[in-house]
């Protein structure tokens, strides 16, 4: 083979891809890798879900139960239940887990809170919670009145950091109003924005440090890990946290078209892509995807039918065909689901047929704010909307420096 032959034939090779980035090391990987670490020893209850996975797939209570001396005593479960698998609003039963052999503790029906006799037998509570980095999604605050709980009951806390899915560095939306004008419920009990740019175990530091009781606290925190990574920069499988929010796609979109479970919209459940498909029977899709252009985001016309299923046995407009609009994350980095969200309200609440759900207190509740609502009501510009909160979302980002432990 003389030179140029071989010259062209090097050159029209494909090049191989450079060796991926190793993947981010969660809390709990790092209590697998070092021996159980802080936990050897330990009588614990863990706070955890059926996301509470190695990067390999084993279940938090499988790796803890191959810590020296580690005895779990009880599990406690949030919303959607230990395994993850429960539908969202359905309350959790307490009771026995039989696979685990273990009792749960539901936190997400008669009670949100742990009690004091719930921590007997305990000496460690430890969370490992995927969260959504949104305060509406209840994880935070259920793992947040679990810390004031052991605190109170003389428990220490160490919490098995996990990446929030939609970077450290995004903050978008308002605060919560004060708690006499807008009851805390498990919806708006986090603080900061509505987007708020903490890994669950920087949250914890930060509320612990409120309390007239502080809990001993220490996280476990991740390897790896960077404020400005997404999702799709950490190396890691996507694993559902909840049975709606099924991909890192829907969770990038799901602080915007979440907003409209508070309308008589479908936010996509009943669908093959809730939080990415919206839609009504009666909507005018071109109106709206004239009026929608949000950065990181391309939207497009859709027709569906929603169905029952075990992850939404009553969706809206169950069986009845809905003109409707897929929403494709296209740049993660540049997405703005806050923006996306208002967006999607102002277009939709141009035609005639839309509606607030209980006149309204839905959104309300979901936002932690009735201004929000009343500035939609007032037709301000997204423009005027957006920057209304930037003076407290300013105060946030200096407010919680000291609680950040990742750069």
């Amino acid at each position: 083979m003389n030179a140029l032959l071989l010259g062209l034939l090097l050159a029209a090779a494909p090049v191989q891809d450079a060796e991926p980035p190793a993947a981010v090391q969660v809390g709990l990987e790092r209590i697998e890798a070092e021996s159980g670490g802080p936990l050897k020893g330990r009588k614990i209850a863990l706070l955890a879900h059926g996301a509470s996975v190695t990067a390999a797939g084993r279940h938090a209570v499988e790796v803890l139960r191959g810590v020296e001396g580690l005895e779990i005593v009880r599990l406690f479960a949030p919303e959607h239940g230990a395994r993850g698998a429960v539908a969202a609003g359905a309350k959790i039963e307490s009771g026995r887990d039989e696979g685990w052999g273990l009792p749960v503790v539901s936190l997400y029906g008669q009670k949100t809170q742990p009690e004091a006799g719930d921590f007997e037998g305990v000496d460690t509570l430890v969370i490992d919670l995927q969260d959504a980095g949104v305060r509406f999604y209840t994880y935070a605050s259920t793992a947040l009145m679990a810390v004031e709980a052991a605190a109170q009951a003389g428990v220490r806390v160490v919490v098995l950091d996990r990446p929030n899915p939609l970077g450290g560095e995004r903050v978008e939306g308002p605060l919560s109003e004060p708690a006499s004008v807008m009851p805390r419920t498990l919806v708006n009990y986090t603080p900061g924005p509505l987007v708020h740019g903490l890994t669950l175990g920087e949250m914890v530091r930060l509320h612990n440090e409120t309390l007239p009781k502080k809990a001993r606290v220490e996280v476990v925190t991740m390897k790896g890990w960077k404020r400005s990574m997404t999702w799709h920069d950490t190396g890691r499988a996507w694993v559902a946290p909840s049975p709606n929010l099924r991909t890192s796609d829907a969770a990038m979109a799901y602080p915007g078209t979440c907003l409209l479970e508070a309308t008589n919209v479908a936010e996509g459940r009943g669908t093959d892509a809730p939080f990415l498909t919206i839609g009504a029977p009666w909507l005018r899709t071109a109106h709206v995807l004239a009026g929608v252009a949000v950065p990181g985001y391309a939207l497009g016309p859709t027709r569906f039918t929603a169905k029952a299923s075990p992850a939404s046995p009553s969706p809206k407009f169950k069986d009845q065909e809905s003109a409707g609009i897929t929403i494709r994350v296209v740049d993660p980095p540049a997405a703005q689901p806050w923006e996306l969200g208002i967006s999607l309200l102002q277009a939709l609440r141009r035609q005639p047929e839309f509606e607030w759900s209980r006149q309204g207190r839905g959104i309300d509740a979901l936002l932690g704010t009735r201004r929000v609502r009343e500035m939609l009501r007032l037709d301000w510009s997204l423009r005027e909307i957006l920057d209304a909160d930037k003076a407290a979302q300013a105060g946030w980002r200096k407010e919680r420096e000291k609680f950040l432990l990742y750069q």
